[in-house]
């Protein structure tokens, strides 16, 4: 059993406005999820700390303060969890993304067979299910936003960020390199995306939270997390026109229609 390349990116939260909201330090609420992993048999990606190498395994049980794992199908990563220092661990539960760290795996036993433990981690990042419904923007069409930034003399400059998912409520974009600041309750105005066959939305937008997020390849990105402000009605039943059309055409490639 493998997982999709999305459900193993590893997440960075580095600013937010409510961390609250996606991070757990409470012994009970790890607990809960940990249980969920249990009773869910949810494949973890389990990643070396500063390496692109990982290993697949299960959460099998919860034993006072330590956490037992499964052992991966090849020996040589289960030697790899035991040596190094800290592992990232990585999974989703009703496509809610739950990461959390633990240090290096020891060899135990668990219903008499090999198994690894670690002690209960003493923090869990826990994407939640997102109030309105999100896309994944199509990679066969790129969308970008364009965002004007006001400049001390002359016109504004405009940067473009590609959009990373998009709902009624929002959008997540790729931070660009350079020439503009992301930070939570920034706020740009006129922003413009341009929804293929659709029509263009134009509207402001607030930064919510800052994550860094790293592949399996290593490569990583600033992704901002935005809201949209006061957007009409009549724009947001054009996003929705867009994610409908873009499902229907997913779905009918999927068929061979």
């Amino acid at each position: 059993m493998t997982q999709t390349d999305n459900a193993a990116l590893k997440f960075e939260l580095l600013q937010s406005d409510d961390f609250g909201r996606y991070l757990l330090r409470d012994r009970n609420e790890i607990i809960q999820v940990l249980r969920q992993l249990i009773a869910k048999r949810s494949m973890v990606t389990a990643y070396l700390a500063g390496s692109r190498d990982f290993m697949l395994t299960t959460v099998l049980a919860l034993d006072d303060d330590e956490v037992i794992f499964d052992l991966a199908p090849d020996e040589s990563r289960n030697r790899q969890a035991q040596a190094a220092d800290e592992l990232i661990c990585i999974t989703q539960i009703d496509n809610v993304k739950v990461q959390f760290p633990v240090p290096g795996l020891q060899s135990t036993t668990f219903d008499g067979a090999p198994a690894l433990k670690s002690p209960l981690p003493d923090r869990l990042l826990r994407l939640q299910r997102r109030e309105y419904y999100r896309l994944i923007a199509p990679v066969a069409h790129s969308l970008i936003c364009q965002i004007p930034v006001p400049s001390e003399d002359g016109p504004p400059n405009t940067f473009e960020a590609r959009v990373l998912d998009i709902s009624g409520g929002g959008l997540a974009v790729v931070v660009p390199p350079e020439g503009v600041e992301f930070k939570p309750d920034t706020e740009f105005t006129q922003c413009q995306i341009q929804l293929p066959e659709v029509g263009t939305v134009q509207a402001g937008l607030r930064v919510r939270n800052l994550f860094r997020v790293t592949n399996r390849n290593g490569i990583s990105m600033l992704r901002a997390g935005c809201e949209f402000i006061d957007l009409p009605e009549r724009l947001a039943s054009v996003i929705h026109r867009y994610i409908l059309k873009v499902e229907r055409d997913r779905n009918s490639r999927e068929r061979g229609l």
